[in-house]
Parts: structure tokens; C-alpha cells; sequence
């Protein structure tokens, strides 16, 4: 059975609607992501969606050029 998560991060180095926009594009394309949200002023990656694991996120964050620094309470 899948489990449904909510997980919130904190993304270091956007600076810009483009830079929230890729992280956005690359996590959204992950499998099992349901939503996607990116707070450009505080940072925070919020990912709605089943079976998503922490590693798959900073890999995609990764890929946009990003560094996930933590995880935080969702």
C-alpha cells in the first residue's frame, strides 16, 4: 500500500521566480508527486504525493541547481 505524504524543505540558493520555477518543473516530474509548492521568500519546498522519498526530492533539486538543506515539519 502507498503511503500519501506531506513533506516541507528549505532549498537554498533560489533567488528568483525562474530559479522557484525549475525546482518546481523538476520535482512536479517526479513519479508519485501530486503538488508542488516552492515559497520563493522563505524557501520552502512543500511536495505533496505517495511513495516520494527524501532522496528522490533532492535529486530533483539537485538537477534544478539547488541544494535542499532540510527538511522540516510539514
Amino acid at each position: 500500500m502507498s503511503e500519501h505524504l506531506n513533506m516541507v524543505y528549505v532549498v537554498e540558493g533560489m533567488s528568483c521566480g525562474h530559479c522557484a520555477s525549475s525546482v518546481h518543473d523538476e520535482v512536479a516530474g517526479l513519479d508519485g508527486v501530486d503538488e508542488v509548492t516552492v515559497d520563493l521568500g522563505s524557501g520552502r519546498l512543500a511536495v505533496t504525493g505517495n511513495d516520494v522519498s527524501d532522496e528522490a526530492v533532492a535529486r530533483a533539486v539537485e538537477a534544478a541547481g539547488y541544494r535542499v538543506a532540510v527538511r522540516v515539519p510539514g
